[in-house]
This record gives C-alpha cells, sequence and structure tokens, in this order.
C-alpha cells in the first residue's frame, strides 16, 4: 500500500508538470501572455522556468523504483534497456522538432521540403535523453555516494568552465557564452534554436552535464521516500533539505546567476529544492491526509506523460507550420477571433492555451480508460 501511494506521488507530480508544461507552451500571443506563464528573458526565474527541471525532477524520481530491479539483472541487459531508451527519446525528440518536414516558404508562400541541413539536434527531449543516460549509467555502475560527489563536481565545475571559455567582457551574456561556443563548434548556426533572434540553444550539449543534478536529485528523493516512507520525520527531512538548497542556490547567485538557458548550477539548486518542497507537499495531502480526491486530473497526464507531451507539441506545430488562406496560423486565427475578446486579450490567451491542455488531457483520458500506457 505504502508503494501504491509513493506512485501515486509521482504521478500526481509529474502530471502536474506536464499540465503546465502543456499551458505554458501553447499562448497563441506571448505580448499577451501573463509574465509567470514566461521564461525569464535571461538571468532570473518565474514559475515558467520550474518545468523543464521538474520533468528531469520526476524522471529521476522514477529510475529509484525501476533500478533496483536491475540488481539480478546481467549487465548487458541494463545497458541494452537505458540505450535504448536514451536513443528512442533522443530520437522522437528530434524529429519532433523537424516534423511536419516541410515548411512555408516567406517569400512564395509555397510549401517545400524542410531540408537536413536547417534542422534543430538538442532539444527538450534530447535532454531528458542525454541526462536519463548519464544519471542512468552512474548509478548502476557507481555506489550512490560516488554519484552525489560526481554530481557536485559537475555543478562546481560547470562554474568556471562557464567563465573560463566564456567572453571576457561578459561570459555569461547570450552572445558569448561558452555554451553557445560549443554548440557553433560542434554543429553550425543552423542547427541551433534561433528563438532568442540568434542561434543559441538553451538545451545545448554544455548545459546538458549540470541537468543531471536534476535527474539525481530526483533518484534521490525517490530512494529515500521508500527507504523511510511518507511519515511526518521523512517529509520534514525533506522539506528542510529542500530549504537548505534554496538558501544554497539564493547566495550562490550572487556570483552566478539563476538561469535557466544557461542551466546554471545555482538554478539547479534552486529547482531541485523547489521540487523537493512540493513532492512533500504532494505526499503530505494524498498519503498522509488521505486527500485524493483532486488526484484522478493529474494523474491521468503522469500515467502518459511522454505521450501527451508529444501529442501537446505535435499538435502545436501543425497548427503553426500550416495556414489559412489568409496567411495566419489556425491557432493564431482562433485567439484573433474569439479569444481576445474574452475580458482581457491577456485573459483570452490564458483560456485557450487551458483549453488546448483539456483537449490534450482528454486523450490521455481515452488511453487511461482503455488501459493503454505508452511506455520507451
Amino acid at each position: 500500500m505504502q508503494q501504491q501511494k509513493r506512485f501515486l506521488a509521482l504521478d500526481v507530480f509529474r502530471g502536474m508538470t506536464i499540465c503546465f508544461m502543456i499551458i505554458v507552451n501553447t499562448s497563441p500571443d506571448g505580448s499577451h501572455t501573463y509574465a509567470p506563464l514566461l521564461h525569464a528573458q535571461w538571468h532570473g526565474f518565474t514559475p515558467t522556468d520550474l518545468v523543464f527541471p521538474s520533468f528531469l525532477f520526476a524522471v529521476g524520481n522514477a529510475m529509484s523504483f525501476v533500478m533496483p530491479r536491475w540488481e539480478n539483472a546481467s549487465t548487458g541487459f541494463v545497458l541494452g534497456k537505458i540505450l535504448k531508451r536514451t536513443l528512442l527519446i533522443f530520437i522522437l525528440g528530434y524529429l519532433m522538432y523537424w516534423f511536419p518536414f516541410v515548411r512555408m516558404d516567406k517569400v512564395t508562400g509555397v510549401y517545400a521540403f524542410y531540408p537536413f541541413e536547417k534542422t534543430r539536434v538538442f532539444g527538450v527531449l534530447q535532454r531528458i535523453a542525454l541526462a536519463y543516460c548519464f544519471a542512468s549509467l552512474m548509478l548502476y555502475f557507481l555506489k550512490f555516494r560516488a554519484t552525489i560527489i560526481i554530481t557536485a563536481a559537475i555543478l562546481l565545475l560547470y562554474w568556471p568552465v562557464l567563465y573560463f571559455f566564456g567572453d571576457s567582457a561578459d561570459p555569461l551574456s547570450l552572445a558569448g557564452n561558452a555554451v553557445l561556443k560549443l554548440d557553433l563548434w560542434l554543429l553550425g548556426p543552423d542547427h541551433l534554436y534561433h528563438g532568442e533572434g540568434v542561434p543559441f540553444d538553451p538545451e545545448g550539449f554544455l548545459s546538458t552535464f549540470p541537468a543531471i543534478a536534476n535527474v539525481v536529485g530526483g533518484y534521490w528523493v525517490g530512494r529515500f521516500l521508500q527507504q523511510k516512507g511518507g511519515t511526518y520525520e521523512a517529509l520534514t527531512k525533506l522539506m528542510l533539505a529542500g530549504f537548505a538548497l534554496l538558501v544554497l542556490a539564493h547566495f550562490w547567485n550572487y556570483s552566478f546567476p539563476i538561469n535557466k538557458k544557461l542551466w546554471t548550477s545555482s538554478f539547479v539548486l534552486h529547482t531541485v529544492g523547489i521540487d523537493c518542497l512540493i513532492i512533500a507537499a504532494i505526499v503530505y495531502i494524498a498519503d498522509i491526509q488521505q486527500k485524493t480526491s483532486w488526484t484522478p486530473f493529474f494523474q491521468v497526464f503522469g500515467k502518459n506523460p511522454l505521450f501527451i507531451y508529444l501529442l501537446s507539441e505535435v499538435l502545436a506545430i501543425l497548427y503553426s507550420v500550416f495556414k489559412l488562406p489568409s496567411g495566419i496560423s489556425v491557432f493564431r486565427w482562433l485567439y484573433d477571433n474569439i479569444f481576445i475578446h474574452l475580458a482581457t486579450p491577456y485573459f483570452g490567451a490564458l483560456v485557450q492555451a487551458v483549453l488546448f491542455m483539456l483537449l490534450c488531457w482528454s486523450v490521455g483520458y481515452w488511453m487511461d480508460k482503455k488501459k493503454i500506457y505508452v511506455r520507451v
């Protein structure tokens, strides 16, 4: 029964993450989106910046339930599992950004094949794949203490690496950071994200290394709750750990600013600290207080997180790539003609994003009723 409760907390935590992720990813008008639903422009932190690291935290949490099953398995079997999952998630992420493999030419208005030379290599799922792979290999081959030491070393070393290899004038700037420099050397500008106005990928290769700590942090929390149970003492220790990480992140922020797009080490401590507090609150409400009437909604997302996330992204891409005869996307047309008139443009954008999230939820609800669960 205890294990079922902890799985419930994981499903709810994962579901809350996916729910919020869909809402913040599908606002029809960025200029009329409430500030908490936008990423920090550079240094700083908003609630939206918590979404992606929470997904990584949930991946680590789930690993704490899976890895004990591998103790009696062969090394070849375990490596096969890890590498297969890594490749599948990475390829799914890569194809998702390339999909539907055509784009409209802005000059001619004709759809043409989108060439491989322009495709984005790194991204959200790609980072999840790589961080999962590195964390899994460390946790499998090394003792947990050694994994913690290596993870801490990565966070500490990432600090001087960014300062030493970035531009001397401003090593943490958008145009002069070491993350961008390495990605340009590895991939070139055409394979990077261009949403910042310049080629720069917020899920770049170098900044994936500190993201491993979010997975390891989630693993530690899952393992801790399995060992100690959902008791007042365990939750108190978990909340104290979360608070301590927030304090450390606060002071580190003065010399190494919290920055989601660079995934700075202070950002890692800050987000892991918040996630510790959130999952402790979920366990307290759902396990200790036995108040679970609100959990089924989020469990729908939590039971099929990867599929529902992919569904939301694919639908959003289709809405944006294919235009109406007027030249605007379906998503934008709905906003301009319906939702913008709801009270205020900001409120209309929020309502449209929430309804889109509920559309994705309805698919997940149907899958749950049919006992269809997509695993990789």
